[in-house]
């Protein structure tokens, strides 16, 4: 019993070594230590989701990128592609374009989502991104928070895709191309499609933010990124 008792007092003593915040302060690369490394991977992930996020928010932040630009989903983009080759696909053309406005008007919203996304990032996890290729953090970002932030990110696109005009839009475009009767059921498609799209641009520049930072010293502009990307 005793020595059960005795075990059991050094593994909880274990426990609360492990947990305290001394840990944090162990050296991890010089004089970096891993709450350095958390909070430079926080600040350099903020500072990406916002320079991207405003990057994307510009007119024609989407739709003039082709690395970006968000197509018209499933049969939309069928009908679009068969009436380019007839001269036909203004509407179409005009819808897809709304789209992008609207995501474009959702990145204001995204800038603060994924600011409070990168807040969760732990320290253990922070360790491995600094290890990491160039663009390990937004690939914890993306596979950590990708689905919560298409939920949260899907009611202000449907607002944005609604003050747009691009419901109008495909309402009209259908009716000349006989699809009427598919309105509700695109409509839900082109909202899910459509955050989804704008999501992946904004990890697509976050990427690119992040190796940026990693690689130009003019780009950690706080004390703690030039410590740890240093």
């Amino acid at each position: 019993m005793q020595n059960h008792f005795a075990r059991r007092v050094l593994l909880g003593s274990l426990a609360a070594i492990v947990a305290s915040p001394a840990l944090a302060q162990r050296p991890l690369l010089d004089s970096l230590t891993q709450a350095d490394a958390g909070r430079g991977i926080r600040d350099a992930l903020g500072l990406a989701a916002m320079n991207a996020t405003t990057r994307l928010g510009q007119p024609n932040g989407f739709w003039n990128d082709g690395r970006v630009r968000i197509p018209l989903p499933g049969v939309l983009g069928q009908s679009q592609r068969t009436l380019a080759g007839f001269g036909m696909s203004r509407p179409l053309d005009e819808l897809q374009e709304s789209l992008n406005r609207a995501a474009e008007r959702t990145m204001p919203e995204a800038g603060g989502l994924f600011v409070n996304a990168v807040r969760t990032i732990t320290i253990a996890d922070a360790i491995d991104i600094v290890r990491g290729p160039q663009d390990s953090a937004t690939r914890y970002l993306r596979g950590r928070t990708e689905t919560r932030l298409t939920s949260l990110l899907r009611p202000p696109m449907t607002e944005a895709l609604t003050a747009s005009g691009a419901f109008t839009l495909m309402r009209s475009a259908l009716r000349e191309v006989g699809l009427a009767s598919m309105t509700r059921e695109l409509r839900t498609e082109v909202i899910n499609f459509s955050t989804t799209k704008a999501l992946e641009g904004c990890f697509f520049f976050i990427a690119e933010e992040e190796r940026a930072i990693r690689r130009d010293p003019g780009r950690r502009t706080t004390d703690i990124l030039r410590r740890v990307f240093g």
